[in-house]
């Protein structure tokens, strides 16, 4: 019998975070508490830059943008926000999306389901993912339950699973 297997990925889907990014700005635009702030969530080149009058009111923005993401699914791990920046009267914040399971991550993962996961289960790096591979879907099957029960500080999402 052939070996079953999947992959671990690391992706966002950027209509989703589209989505969650007009929701946060139209929900900015109605509220009261940010009437006459000048705040303001966009997407700028790849990233996403939130400005507003003050520093509580810019993570505040980020806060909305943040409960959005979860509403659609989306892990928190992926989007890297920065510190907020003075930049004349307004401050900033610019977040970043991350995609992709670097090298040292992949090894991480890779060295957890060898030391962890049931015998016999074989993770290849590929790229910016992972192969994991078994001729047991039962193994397979606890690997992503291992891995869901770690706290990695990258997103994880198990695609391509036969």
């Amino acid at each position: 019998m052939a070996d079953s297997s999947f992959d671990i990925v690391s992706k966002v889907e950027r209509q989703e975070v589209d989505n969650a990014l007009n929701q946060a700005a139209k929900e900015i635009s109605q509220r009261y508490d940010f009437k006459g702030v000048d705040a303001s969530i966009a997407w700028s080149g790849d990233k996403i830059e939130m400005r507003a009058n003050g520093e509580e009111r810019v993570k505040a923005v980020l806060d909305i943008f943040q409960s959005k993401l979860v509403k659609r699914g989306i892990s928190l791990k992926a989007l890297d926000a920065g510190e907020p920046q003075a930049s004349g009267k307004v401050y900033k914040i610019t977040a970043s999306l991350e995609e992709g399971i670097s090298q040292d991550n992949a090894k991480k993962v890779a060295k957890i389901i060898r030391d962890e996961g049931p015998k016999g289960v074989k993770a290849q790096v590929q790229g910016d993912e992972l192969r994991v591979s078994s001729k047991s879907r039962d193994d397979l099957q606890t690997v992503i339950a291992l891995l869901k029960g770690k706290d990695l500080d990258f997103a994880l999402q198990f695609v391509n699973y036969r």
